[in-house]
């Protein structure tokens, strides 16, 4: 016997002192019914009917356990409803975790119009480079640029990445402009400590293919904010996405090299726990976060038309 399903039978039949209304209202059958609500008689071992041909009332012992099991039902169907409203609209706490420079220069600046959309989220941001583990370390959602390694998440790509070489005007009046990337060997490469291969920079050769460029230089770092104040400085060249140093490369203040070598294949992405219902404050966020920053970020589309 499915207990919660003969509690209902038997309810339904007290209200509407009928199996046959009973069975309609539950879409079942009436035999089906009537066998359940025996089933729970016998469990029982009461008689919560007195039955005849012509009518069908509650004992004494039947009134007493409707009571009660008409308002656990009703308490359950209110939870049902409630659960439903918070399914249905974003709410409540969302952890977030994204790369510091990012979330500096455009997600902190792009939150107050989430939260004016969504009155009723709440939202806890980290700022990190560190590869966070979303599950264990209790985050919602992560912002991830480049390959996503691990399976048990699901990603959503949120806008390209494009990645530029620069350098001031000034570094490059003292050392010259290298026009092919083997050329940086003899440069100050200003190198993201961040990133695996620090001493490798990945280039397009010729024949379109990826290569490896072996750079060195005085200066590691492991943020791109630090690494574009140095560029800025004259102290080398940098490697830096355009979300960092699009406005210095519109005014001047840095210079880009070798762009048809730099492969522009990364990607941001939305990183969440793999769920069957995904929660609608993280679906809310991360469709907010495509349509903020979409397929041509405005970071970039300002320089096509500067």
């Amino acid at each position: 016997m499915d207990r919660f399903v003969a509690l209902e039978a038997f309810v339904r039949v007290a209200e509407t002192q009928s199996f046959s209304e009973a069975a309609r209202r539950m879409r079942s059958s009436k035999s089906a019914v009537s066998r359940n609500v025996s089933a729970l008689e016998a469990e029982l071992g009461t008689r919560l009917f007195n039955r005849t041909t012509r009518s069908l009332k509650l004992t004494e012992a039947g009134r007493a356990y409707f009571e009660r099991v008409s308002r656990i039902l009703a308490d359950l169907d209110d939870a049902d409803r409630a659960l439903g409203r918070l399914q249905a609209s974003p709410r409540g706490r969302i952890a977030i975790s994204a790369p510091m420079s990012f979330g500096f220069l455009h997600l902190a600046p792009a939150l107050p119009v989430f939260l004016e959309r969504y009155p009723e989220v709440d939202v806890d941001l980290s700022l990190n480079d560190r590869f966070v583990d979303v599950v264990d370390e209790g985050f919602d959602v992560a912002l991830r640029i480049g390959a996503m390694p691990d399976s048990s998440l699901m990603a959503r790509r949120i806008a390209p990445i494009r990645r530029t070489l620069c350098a001031s005007p000034d570094y490059f009046a003292r050392r010259g402009a290298p026009q092919v990337p083997e050329e940086l060997k003899a440069h100050e490469c200003l190198r993201n400590s961040n990133v695996a291969r620090t001493q490798e920079w990945r280039f397009i050769d010729a024949d379109g293919a990826a290569a490896l460029v072996p750079v060195s230089g005085r200066v590691s770092a492991n943020n791109g904010d630090a690494l574009r104040i140095l560029a800025l400085a004259g102290a080398g060249v940098a490697s830096l996405p355009t979300f960092i140093v699009g406005p210095d490369l519109r005014s001047g203040a840095l210079v880009s090299v070798l762009d048809r070598f730099i492969p522009q294949d990364l990607a941001m992405s939305a990183v969440y726990p793999h769920a069957r219902h995904l929660s609608p404050k993280v679906r809310a966020f991360v469709d907010f976060l495509v349509e903020r920053f979409g397929k041509r970020p405005y970071w970039d589309a300002e320089a096509d038309t500067a």
